[in-house]
């Protein structure tokens, strides 16, 4: 662990904020870790929520009863689709819908079936988890299934939370590295396929760039509103790559049978880690990130000394 990181670790002892990952290998082990921590929490009058896969939220429905009525269910393979909408539009909406009161929640984020698109972002968002919400009041539980989740998955989660629980026991991970892990996962996206439209563009050339994503869009027969959120999610991109990245900026376009895929490069480096992941708390700063990642499935970047490429996608 870094000097950095295990400075953050030390200080975690101190603070209201609780990031725990739990290992389970069936429905039980699974149950034990969940129900405990949901139980400790109703009786201690804390306002819970449950964002799982929906196999696992009927799981845990089921085994409360009645008790169900007073925790807040969310279907993770919609609204965690696109794991950086998590923080922002899962875990900060539900804290923020509870001022002043300690939350708990369990968040499931990474599932056998995740595409290898996806896993980065999963990654990195588990990790900014400890930074995003560092001094607040609340408690996550983030489950791994273990029988079926790669074995670097569940490695990977050492990483991302200060503390596991495995069996029922909970222990300090010696491994845990968020910003660490964070650039590990910080690699080249694959080259676009043959075929894939490019597009250079500057300043007065943002209309030429919502036209280029609406003809992908037709193309690829999506819906009209879709079609508008990809343009709406580009242009921020494009946008930024105009005002903070040296005034200018390559559009790639391609579509596959499943999605359509719009990716921006410039040669800016974005440094801020948390860019895009954090609702914005008032004005227009900060904003335009974060809404890219609510307005489509999946949002992926690298950055570097040399520039930064963003990709989104939107399923089709």
């Amino acid at each position: 662990m870094s000097a950095r990181n295990a400075a953050i670790a030390g200080d975690r002892r101190n603070e209201p904020f609780v990031h725990d990952a739990l290992a389970y290998r069936d429905a039980a082990t699974f149950l034990d870790g969940t129900m405990n921590f949901i139980y400790e929490g109703v009786s201690l009058g804390e306002p819970v929520a449950v964002a799982a896969p929906p196999a696992n939220v009927q799981l845990i429905r089921e085994r409360l009863g009645a008790f169900a009525e007073v925790v807040a269910f969310t279907d993770m393979h919609e609204a965690g689709r696109n794991p950086g909408r998590i923080i922002p539009w899962v875990l900060s909406k539900f804290m923020d819908e509870h001022p002043g009161k300690r939350v708990r929640v369990i968040g499931e984020p990474i599932w056998s079936g995740r595409s290898d698109d996806e896993y980065p972002a999963c990654v990195q968002h588990e990790a900014m988890i400890n930074v995003a919400f560092q001094g607040r009041e609340a408690s996550i539980l983030c489950p791994y299934d273990t029988s079926r989740l790669d074995p670097y998955m569940v490695k990977d989660a050492y990483a991302t939370h200060p503390t596991m629980i495995e069996d029922g026991a909970r222990s300090a991970s010696d491994a845990y590295d968020p910003y660490g892990i964070t650039e590990a996962y910080n690699v080249p996206l694959s080259e676009p396929p043959f075929g894939a439209t490019t597009l250079r563009f500057e300043v007065g050339g943002l209309v030429k760039v919502r036209r280029a994503v609406a003809e992908i869009g037709l193309d690829a027969e999506l819906p009209p509103d879709r079609i508008g959120d990809l343009q709406s999610a580009v242009n921020e991109l494009a946008t930024n790559s105009i005002m903070h990245a040296g005034g200018s900026g390559t559009l790639r376009t391609w579509r596959d049978e499943e999605r359509v895929v719009c990716e921006v490069r410039d040669f800016g480096r974005l440094t801020d880690v948390m860019a895009g992941r954090l609702r914005p708390t008032g004005g227009r700063g900060g904003r335009g990130l974060v809404m890219v990642h609510y307005l489509v499935d999946l949002v992926q970047r690298h950055t570097s000394q040399t520039g930064t490429t963003t990709r989104v996608h939107v399923l089709r």
